[in-house]
């Protein structure tokens, strides 16, 4: 069978195969979108009901126990084991997405007619419906082998164990790997007498469990360390300051000015000694509680043999900041390391009056010791 050669015959042919090219292209791009709409649909609806109550209707309460040290993932798979959500990997996905931090252990009573937001704000709240076993305090200013000692007294956990822990570089690169964001490369400072000294948030801890271990414990503190440290992650960026600085410089305002309204005040000597206005030279910090805890024992006051020590921590004989933190702090002495109060002095003393009283120069601080100090000897 010969085909037509007629040019009228030819475009024709060709006319009716471009239609069904259409036609076919059509009908594959409808194809598409059907799929893509179908599918989006059923997406929209696994994740509406994914961050949707598992049933807005009932309120009947169900215990819900979030361990120590418990990850957003395990408790995203406690609350789906329970039904309070519906979907762990919604749940993962929406804490991450919102950037919500700082659950807390416990036990909770919820209901299936919670909703996501209601979920994730019980959890950072720690709105306990069943009290405690037992709290322990853990106070201000605290160094790591004063925290030993609380938790030996307080809990089954022993201090040597305790200390040991905090000198294992595999338990520390451990806690490195979990919290990049909070302990960085300074923690490992040859200098640094203890990774996690100041790491250890000041707070009041309740456990819901009798016999809590070292690193539930640990993580638990280093938790409420980072959400901490991060409500203030963007004043300590623009002071030029790394997290390990600011929790040093905190540590350091901490022992130096136990008032909270005059930390301020001594930051800004601290900053005006280390960062000094043009014409003006850097000194040293010479604060003598990093003396004290260069020296490893506590005294009352600081003698001027101790000046002389020669060790890292010492800031009479180091310019700058000491390699970390000499103790935990409270937040009032974070906020002030990262807000200095602005003024010219560049010197402090503490009086036999109480009070702190502030010069710019050597001589008025030497003349403020004669006033304000005369039995300084």
């Amino acid at each position: 069978m010969s085909s037509s050669n007629n040019p009228e015959d030819i475009k024709a042919e060709r006319i009716k195969e471009a239609s069904m090219a259409r036609r076919i292209i059509v009908i594959a791009i409808l194809a598409l979108l059907i799929i893509f709409i179908v599918g989006g649909y059923f997406l929209y609806n696994y994740i509406e009901e994914g961050l949707s109550p598992v049933d807005p209707d009932d309120d009947e309460l169900i215990e819900v126990s979030v361990p120590l040290g418990s990850s957003v993932e395990d408790i995203a798979n406690i609350l789906e084991e329970n039904n309070i959500i519906s979907n762990a990997t919604i749940f993962d996905y929406y804490v991450t997405f919102k950037n919500e931090t700082g659950f807390q252990a416990g036990d909770y009573q919820m209901s299936k007619s919670l909703n996501m937001n209601e979920i994730v704000e019980t959890l950072k709240t720690g709105k306990v419906m069943v009290e405690p076993q037992f709290t322990v305090t853990i106070p201000e200013g605290t160094t790591l082998e004063e925290i030993a000692e609380i938790y030996g007294e307080e809990t089954s956990i022993d201090p040597e164990e305790f200390m040991n822990k905090m000198t294992d570089e595999e338990f520390i690169q451990t806690l490195m790997e979990e919290y990049p964001d909070l302990l960085s490369d300074d923690i490992l400072n040859e200098d640094v007498r203890y990774p996690l000294e100041g790491y250890l948030n000041a707070l009041t801890y309740s456990f819901y469990e009798e016999d809590p271990t070292i690193d539930q414990v640990v993580r638990m503190m280093l938790d409420e360390t980072r959400t901490q440290v991060f409500n203030y992650i963007d004043q300590i960026e623009s002071r030029d300051l790394t997290i390990h600085e600011a929790l040093t410089l905190a540590s350091i305002i901490e022992n130096e000015a136990p008032e909270a309204d005059t930390r301020f005040m001594v930051s800004g000597v601290f900053y005006n000694r280390l960062r000094p206005e043009e014409g003006r030279e850097e000194m040293p910090l010479q604060t003598d509680p990093t003396v004290l805890y260069a020296k490893g024992e506590h005294q009352e006051r600081v003698l001027n043999e101790d000046l002389e020590i020669e060790h890292p921590y010492n800031t009479y004989q180091n310019r700058g900041l000491p390699p970390g933190p000499i103790s935990n702090y409270r937040e009032n002495a974070l906020e002030a390391a990262v807000d200095p109060e602005y003024h010219n002095y560049r010197y402090f003393l503490h009086g036999d009056d109480g009070e702190i009283h502030y010069a710019e120069t050597l001589e008025e601080h030497e003349a403020n010791i004669d006033e304000h100090r005369p039995s300084n000897d």
